[in-house]
């Protein structure tokens, strides 16, 4: 048996464009790359904003073992009766008492154990505890377990980058989401953490970040707000593979896998 596990970690999947591609390429890239877990930011699944119980399970069966989130979880109100029962992240940062869980734990079998947490930025985001704190909390509640990940749903590469430094050494992976834009700063870093600012989207590849470019452009121009809505077209999604020694939890390889896709036809 293989002393490395290879981890997928996809970008923010938007609306139904999103999940098609997602139904179409996941079970492929687990054939191709011998994916042993995959991860993916599902919290715009849903008409772009939230997570519908419905899509969830839609995920979680197209592949998806963990769905991480960020500051649109709670779009969709009924997703809250789904966050202890499925394997979907909150982020670990909100005050406690908030519904659901900042992080959790995969069985993976004979390969052994996958902590996995979610943790949300401050800079340009709505105010709640610090993701930097609250990581100390998952840490602690994990030091048994080697192959650990987390995955930053941020705006700012500064703080991004800061949380990289943060916990190199600590974790095996760290990737950021939110701005639904791939970065392509992705490397292993000194102390064998693997990190990149931001892994991009699954969405319509001719939008503004996922959307239709209409609403957002009379936005620009007028200062009004709009109601925005998920764009059409061809599909862009944006992931890293990782792989990752499960003896010492230190990563050994992180490389962009970028794929376009038409799920125009899809079921």
């Amino acid at each position: 048996m293989s002393d490395t596990i290879n981890v997928l970690a996809v970008g923010d999947l938007i609306g139904r464009p999103g999940r098609r591609a997602a139904t179409k390429l996941i079970p492929q890239l687990r054939r191709e790359h011998d994916i042993d877990l995959v991860v993916a930011n599902g919290e715009n699944a849903s008409g772009g904003f939230g997570l519908a119980v419905t899509d969830a399970r839609e995920l979680i069966s197209s592949g998806i073992d963990v769905i991480t989130s960020g500051n649109h979880i709670w779009d969709q109100k009924e997703i809250l009766s789904a966050l202890d029962d499925l394997p979907i992240l909150r982020p670990l940062n909100y005050p406690p008492g908030t519904p659901g869980r900042g992080h959790l734990v995969h069985d993976l079998g004979e390969r052994g154990q996958v902590a996995v947490a979610n943790v949300q930025g401050l800079v340009f985001m709505p105010p709640i505890d610090s993701p930097f704190r609250a990581i100390d909390s998952f840490l602690s509640a994990t030091q048994d377990v080697t192959v650990r990940m987390v995955d930053i749903h941020a705006e700012a590469t500064s703080e991004k980058q800061a949380m990289a430094q943060y916990l190199d050494g600590k974790v095996s992976l760290l990737w950021g989401t939110h701005t639904h834009t791939p970065t392509a700063d992705q490397r292993v870093m000194p102390q064998g953490m693997a990190y990149v600012s931001d892994l991009g989207m699954v969405g319509p590849r001719d939008s503004v970040i996922g959307m239709e470019a209409e609403g957002s452009l009379r936005r620009f121009l007028t200062g009004i707000p709009q109601r925005f809505k998920v764009g059409s077209g061809m599909v862009t999604f944006n992931s890293v593979v990782v792989r990752i020694s499960v003896t010492t939890g230190r990563a050994e390889s992180i490389e962009r896998v970028d794929h376009t896709v038409d799920v125009s036809s899809a079921d």
